[in-house]
Order: C-alpha cells, then structure tokens, then sequence
C-alpha cells in the first residue's frame, strides 16, 4: 500500500518515532546478536540454569563436545557484548549470567519489563 505525504502525517497519531536513541539502538543489537547463535544460546542456558549460577570453561566444554577454544571464543563473545560475568579462579574461568545484560534483552522482547 503507498501512502502519499499528506495521509502519512495522519496515520498513526501520537506514534513515538524514536523511543531509543541509535547509540542504544547499536548496542541492544550486539547483545541480541551476540546471542542470536546456536551454540551461544546452548551455552548461555547452561549457565544460566546451572546450579550454583555458574560454570566452568571445562564444564562448557564436556557438556557441548567442542573444543575448549571453540567454547572460550562464543563465551568472550557474549562477555563483550554484557552477557555474561568471568571469573578467572586458578587456571580456569568461571561465567554466570550478567542480570543487567538479560534485564536490557528482556526489555526489549517485553517492554513492559523495562
């Protein structure tokens, strides 16, 4: 259906054209991104779900099959993008979920969250 401009200024009254600036725009968009694949998805409920609230690279590493490499680059990946917390304990790093990260992905399936 095109509209011409005359129309287009009454379609929708009272839209709010810009409830996100492009800077938060840009970021909201790596998170989603961040989680938007297979493998991190599965990472990021395992952890999530897991029973103190966090786990360790070599327990990611055991319950997906893949290398530990493979495993540690999706887990910087959304640790960059807010995701996740690391803890670095001897050897190993230890993920949780970062709460604020999740509250800004909820938020933007539900606004009514925010």
């Amino acid at each position: 259906m095109v509209v011409d401009e005359a129309q287009a200024e009454t379609c929708t009254p009272g839209l709010a054209c810009l409830l996100i600036d492009r800077e938060e725009a840009q970021r909201l968009a790596a998170m989603l991104k961040a989680i938007a694949d297979p493998t991190r998805l599965q990472i990021f409920r395992i952890i999530e779900r897991a029973p103190a609230g966090e786990a360790c690279v070599c327990d990611l590493v055991a319950c997906l099959g893949f290398r530990q490499p493979t495993v540690s680059h999706h887990l910087k990946t959304m640790t960059e993008a807010g995701l996740l917390n690391r803890e670095r304990r001897g050897t190993w790093a230890w993920y949780s979920v970062n709460q604020e990260g999740l509250n800004k992905v909820r938020a933007i399936l539900d606004p009514s969250v925010a």
